[in-house]
């Protein structure tokens, strides 16, 4: 009996990963609505804040690339193209930025009493999720406007974008999340991060600069970026039913070459990877937090 016992305990401080989060979903909304009341208390414009912070950051963009440097003029509908890859950016940002935050931040709860630490790291995903759909709303809205007349198989690929992102920014935030806790640098190396991932990704110009450079490997290489693929669907799913006839008829393609065949599972698998090792680093390290924090 006692034999029995003893194979039930477990270390404390120690638990199942990512399948305690499914385990424990009531927590994980409440942990969703705390972090949506923390971040908007006091404010006046609360959640539409959602809407003004992407609409400046597009407008900085739009007029600088699109009028100043004269890419609107190359590129048809070139405001979707744009403003349809940058909600992208900022979704996997906000998730992967809180995530890596996210155990630091919640510090002194962690102290006090114990409850699985990853709940921390995958409401950030959800915070960002609900940041992220009322700038689809305009997407769509813009969209529509412009003509807009996607298949299935289009809107099928805004999802599998989406799928992407969370997967891609949950693995990273784990293992940024453990990182901080140890290492307070690792916050500036997230910043260093986020600032490159606007410009590693195909949101202010178009994939064919990167496939035009001297070295063809290099396409292979910025293929492998989840961002870059989650980018495209996302180009393939918005922009491109709104383009007109005479320009989908071009011969030159609109996405990258085996887009969907090809680095979509690439996309998929490099994603999953890193959340299992990001799920992996968390469970070993997770028992030191307290001390640590």
């Amino acid at each position: 009996m006692n034999d029995s016992m003893n194979k039930q305990l477990v270390a404390p401080g120690k638990g199942r990963g990512l399948r305690d989060v499914f385990a424990n979903r009531f927590l994980l909304k409440l942990l969703v609505d705390k972090e949506i009341q923390v971040r908007y208390r006091g404010s006046v414009l609360g959640i539409l804040w959602s809407y003004i912070k992407p609409g400046v950051q597009f407008a900085v963009f739009y007029i600088a690339l699109g009028l100043f440097l004269g890419l609107e003029r190359g590129m048809q509908n070139y405001a979707i193209y744009l403003f349809s890859g940058m909600i992208v950016i900022n979704f996997f940002s906000e998730g992967f930025s809180n995530g890596a935050k996210a155990m630091v931040v919640n510090g002194a709860l962690i102290k006090k009493i114990y409850l699985p630490r990853e709940l921390f790291s995958v409401s950030t995903i959800w915070v960002a999720l609900i940041h992220f759909l009322p700038q689809i709303l305009v997407l769509l809205g813009a969209c529509f406007v412009a003509g807009w007349s996607p298949d299935l198989k289009q809107l099928g690929a805004a999802l599998v974008a989406m799928i992407i992102v969370m997967i891609f920014s949950a693995g990273l935030g784990l293992i940024f999340g453990v990182a901080n806790v140890f290492f307070r640098d690792s916050e500036n190396i997230v910043d260093m991060l986020l600032m490159v991932a606007t410009w590693f990704s195909p949101v202010l110009y178009s994939w064919t600069m990167v496939r035009d450079t001297l070295y063809p490997w290099v396409m292979n290489v910025y293929m492998m970026n989840p961002l870059t693929v989650a980018v495209e669907l996302f180009h393939y799913a918005f922009w491109m039913p709104t383009l007109s006839a005479e320009s989908a008829a071009l011969p030159v393609s609109h996405i990258p070459p085996h887009l969907l065949s090809l680095w979509v599972p690439v996309a998929l698998g490099v994603s999953l990877v890193t959340l299992f090792l990001g799920d992996l680093l968390f469970r070993k390290l997770e028992g030191n937090f307290a001390q640590e924090l």
